[in-house]
C-alpha cells in the first residue's frame, strides 16, 4: 500500500512539473516567440533544471507540439460548443472568436504560428496543415447550415466563401496583434456574417450609375518609396551585396530570423564571416536590408502600368497576387514567416510591419472611398472596413497557399472577393 501511494504522489508530481513546464513554453512562445526561446529559458521559468525538463519533453519541437495542441483541443470543444448552442442556421465564427480572444496566449500564438510554420521544415508545419484541413470543414458545415435556413445567400459558393473566411480569419488575427487599437477580429467578423445575407455583387437597387470620369488622383503606393540613392561601392561589392541578400531572404523564408545566424547566411554566400559584417555590420542591419529589397521588388514589379480608376487599381490586385506565386514566391515566403514571427514587440522587424500595416490600411482605404464616389463600390460598404479585410484577406491566402500550395489559388480567390465587393454595372 504504501509503494502505491509513493507511486502515485510521484505521477502526481511529475505530472504537475510537466503541466509547469507547458504552461510557461506557451507564455515564452507568446511573449518572445517561439524561435527566439531557448529550452533553458522555459527550464528557468518554470522552476525546473534543464536535464530534468529534457526528461519530459526531448526538445523544443516536441514542447511546441505539446503547446499547440492544448489550444486546439480547446479551440475544436469551443467550436463544436458554441455550434450545438446555436439555433439552427446561426453563424458562429464571430462567436468563437471571441471566446479565442478571451484565452490568455491564443491570439498571439497562432497569429505567430500561421505565418512561421509556413516553411516546411517548421516542427509545427504538418500539424498547421492538418489544422487547415479539420477547419475547413467544421467551417463548410456550419455555411452550408446557415444557407440552408437562409441566413446565406443561396447563391453564394460554400467551398469559396469557407476559404476566403478562413484566410480573413487568421489575417485579422496578425492585424489585431500589430494595430490593437484598429483591427477588432470580433467587429469584422460580425460584419462579414451580416454580409453573407446578401446575394454575390448585391447594390442598392437604386444605386447612381457609376462615373465615367473618376473623383480624384488615387493615392501612391504604400511602403515603395524609392531611396533616392543608388548603390554605393563598386559593382563586385554591389553583387556580393545582391547574393547576400538573396540567400538571406531565402534562409530567413526558410528557418525564420531567430533560427539563422550570421554564419549560416555567409557560410550560404561562400564568404567568411567577417566578409558578411563588412557589407551588414549586424543581423538587425541585413535583416532590413532584406525588407526593403522586397519593397523594390514590389515597387518595381507595379510600376509598369499606372490605373486611372481606383476601381481598376482594386480589380488590378488579383494580377499581381498570380505574379508573386508564380515569378516571385520566395517574396511571398519571407513576407509569410517575418510578419508573423515579429509579432513579439522586441523583434527588430516588429516597427516594420507595424508601420507597414497600416499604411497599407490607410492606402486602400482611401482606394475604396474613391471607388465609392465613382459608384463602383455600393454604399452599403463601408471604405475602412473592406481595406482592412482585404489586407487580411490577402495575407491570409498567401498562408493558406504556402500550406498547400495545388489547393488554394489566391488570385482566384481575390478576384471573387473583388467580383463581389465590386460589381460591375
Amino acid at each position: 500500500m504504501t509503494t502505491i501511494t509513493a507511486t502515485g504522489a510521484r505521477s502526481t508530481r511529475a505530472a504537475a512539473t510537466r503541466q509547469r513546464i507547458v504552461e510557461s513554453a506557451r507564455d515564452l512562445f507568446v511573449t518572445r516567440g517561439y524561435r527566439t526561446t531557448s529550452l533553458r529559458d522555459i527550464a528557468a521559468a518554470a522552476s525546473v533544471s534543464h536535464p530534468g525538463l529534457l526528461g519530459h519533453f526531448a526538445s523544443k519541437d516536441d514542447l511546441l507540439a505539446e503547446v499547440v495542441a492544448g489550444f486546439e483541443v480547446d479551440n475544436e470543444t469551443a467550436f463544436d460548443m458554441v455550434s450545438a448552442a446555436a439555433e439552427p442556421g446561426e453563424l458562429v465564427f464571430a462567436d468563437v472568436a471571441r471566446r479565442n480572444a478571451r484565452t490568455p496566449g491564443y491570439l498571439q500564438l497562432f497569429a505567430a504560428l500561421t505565418g512561421e510554420a509556413s516553411a516546411p521544415g517548421h516542427p509545427a508545419h504538418e500539424r498547421m496543415r492538418t489544422r487547415y484541413a479539420r477547419l475547413r470543414t467544421l467551417s463548410s458545415e456550419v455555411m452550408e447550415d446557415a444557407r440552408f435556413h437562409g441566413a446565406v445567400d443561396r447563391d453564394r459558393d460554400v467551398d469559396g466563401e469557407t476559404t476566403r473566411h478562413m484566410a480573413g480569419w487568421d489575417g485579422l488575427q496578425l492585424l489585431s496583434q500589430y494595430l490593437p487599437d484598429r483591427v477588432d477580429v470580433v467587429d469584422m467578423l460580425e460584419e462579414r456574417e451580416s454580409l453573407w445575407a446578401l446575394p454575390p455583387g448585391w447594390h442598392e437597387p437604386d444605386a447612381a450609375t457609376p462615373t465615367e470620369r473618376a473623383s480624384g488622383p488615387l493615392p501612391p503606393l504604400f511602403g515603395t518609396e524609392p531611396s533616392g540613392e543608388d548603390e554605393p561601392g563598386y559593382a563586385v561589392g554591389r553583387r556580393r551585396r545582391t547574393q547576400i541578400l538573396a540567400d538571406a531572404s531565402r534562409l530567413f523564408a526558410r528557418g525564420g530570423y531567430g533560427d539563422t545566424s550570421l554564419r549560416d547566411i555567409a557560410e550560404a554566400v561562400g564568404v567568411s564571416k567577417s566578409t558578411l559584417l563588412h557589407h551588414y555590420p549586424s543581423k538587425e542591419v541585413l535583416l532590413s536590408a532584406v525588407l526593403a529589397e522586397r519593397d523594390t521588388a514590389i515597387r518595381e514589379r507595379n510600376s509598369g502600368g499606372v490605373a486611372d480608376r481606383a476601381s481598376a487599381a482594386l480589380r488590378s490586385i488579383p494580377d499581381g497576387a498570380r505574379v508573386s506565386a508564380l515569378d516571385e514566391p520566395g517574396l511571398v515566403e519571407v513576407y509569410a514567416v517575418l510578419s508573423c514571427e515579429a509579432v513579439p514587440e522586441a523583434h527588430p522587424a516588429h516597427e516594420y510591419f507595424t508601420r507597414r500595416f497600416d499604411q497599407a490600411i490607410d492606402y486602400f482605404t482611401e482606394l475604396f472611398r474613391l471607388a465609392q464616389l465613382d459608384g463602383d463600390l455600393p454604399e452599403h460598404r463601408d471604405p475602412a472596413h473592406e481595406a482592412v479585410w482585404l489586407v487580411a484577406l490577402w495575407d491570409g491566402l498567401q498562408y493558406q497557399w504556402l500550406y498547400d500550395r495545388e489547393a488554394v489559388d489566391v488570385a482566384a480567390q481575390l478576384r471573387a472577393h473583388l467580383d463581389d465587393v465590386l460589381p460591375r454595372r
